[in-house]
């Protein structure tokens, strides 16, 4: 068996395992349904309750995808302007790193006097926590291009716009897309934080009114959806960082084969 074979196939054998004695667990200790639910139970509510799962997966998703969009540039931008001005990362680097001190649930309560209860407090809560990863992962990969490569092509009389164009962004491409694979799997939770408060719909929302009504087979479903839906974007960035960095991956496979 190869290496690469042997990443799905270990993590799927395991999944089946977990779930084989979730399911024994379920139906065979006497626990009650609306404290562990079987996994028959949580996948029935895929079939019995799909409008509902639809409708509220739709304010979860515009949210996720227009707050992690705006934490990209937000976060690029952030990074290439401490890059560039060396007091402006002074400045705000220290109040950057105080800011991820602070639970997002702890302000998320202000954020919904602000903005209210409709999408633009979930779309400000995925910006919070999507958007430092981004930002200081992308500058540690503009700052730490070598020196003396930095000098050489100024010696070359290459612009400070070249530089940045043809060493120091390639450079950073890998820092980046670590970042971005970070956010992408915060963003969902981040929106259902920002749901839990109350809306219109969500996830979040769905998910708080069926813990309250004490629907636990609910909540494992709208956590699966959750996980599915994280996945989904981390694969999906990791697709794109496939394509845009073939280099990178050439490497690991020959150093894998050696």
């Amino acid at each position: 068996m190869n290496r690469r074979a042997g990443t799905f196939i270990y993590p799927g054998l395991v999944l089946i395992l977990g779930l084989a004695l979730w399911q024994f667990a379920a139906t065979n200790l006497k626990i009650a349904f609306w404290i562990l639910p079987s996994p028959a139970k949580v996948l029935s509510v895929f079939t019995h309750k799909p409008d509902l799962l639809l409708f509220h997966l739709r304010f979860t998703l515009a949210a996720t995808i227009s707050g992690f969009g705006i934490s990209i540039l937000l976060g690029m931008l952030t990074a290439v302007l401490m890059d560039c001005f060396k007091l402006l990362k002074l400045s705000l680097y220290p109040y950057m790193v105080i800011s991820q001190t602070i639970p997002v649930i702890a302000i998320a309560p202000l954020l919904i006097l602000w903005f209210g209860y409709g999408i633009s407090s979930k779309i400000f809560t995925v910006i919070l926590t999507c958007f430092f990863p981004i930002a200081l992962n992308f500058y540690d990969g503009l700052s730490g291009v070598n020196v003396e490569q930095i000098r050489l092509l100024k010696s070359m009389g290459a612009s400070g716009w070249k530089i940045f164009r043809y060493l120091k962004l390639p450079a950073a491409m890998p820092n980046l897309f670590t970042g971005l694979k970070l956010s992408a799997t915060y963003s969902v939770m981040g929106a259902i934080i920002g749901e839990w408060l109350g809306g219109n719909g969500g996830l979040g929302i769905y998910m708080t009114r069926a813990t309250k009504s004490f629907d636990t087979q609910v909540v494992f479903a709208v956590i699966l959806l959750i996980v599915f839906l994280s996945m989904a974007l981390f694969l999906l960035i990791s697709a794109a960082e496939r394509i845009l960095l073939k280099w990178k991956y050439q490497k690991i496979e020959e150093y894998e084969e050696v």
